[in-house]
């Protein structure tokens, strides 16, 4: 069974940081495409970071650029979010997904949160002095 699993949420006060982990299962994510989306209470999701697959294109949003840090570790089969200089309206759940069966452009699986339908159960990251 495929399976993306999201750790590393907690509790944490302004300006801290986390790294949050998706490891999957059930097959290899070395060429998958990763994005990582979050949901905050009453807003709707929203896609905050992605990783190509073959080339390690990175992407992030505008409120999270120069803070938020995606990265792979194919020999542990997992994608990192490193998130530093954290503020109270990152309080979220975050979330990792991917496209399977992958959509390649060429021998890329880039990036298309739309296109996502394989999604972990996410972690709760709580920012609050």
């Amino acid at each position: 069974q495929l399976q993306l699993v999201e750790s590393g949420g907690g509790l944490v006060q302004p300006g801290g940081s986390l790294r949050l982990s998706c490891a999957a299962s059930g097959f290899t994510l070395d060429y998958y495409a990763i994005g990582w989306f979050r949901q905050a209470p009453g807003k709707v999701r929203e896609g905050v970071s992605c990783i190509s697959g073959s080339d390690d294109s990175t992407f992030y949003a505008d409120s999270v650029k120069g803070r938020f840090t995606i990265s792979r570790d194919n020999a542990k089969n997992t994608v990192y979010l490193q998130i530093n200089s954290l503020k109270t309206e990152d309080t979220a759940v975050y979330y990792c997904a991917t496209e399977n069966p992958p959509a390649y452009s060429g021998t890329d699986h880039v990036c298309n949160y739309y296109a996502m339908n394989l999604w972990g159960k996410g972690t709760l990251v709580t920012v609050s002095s």
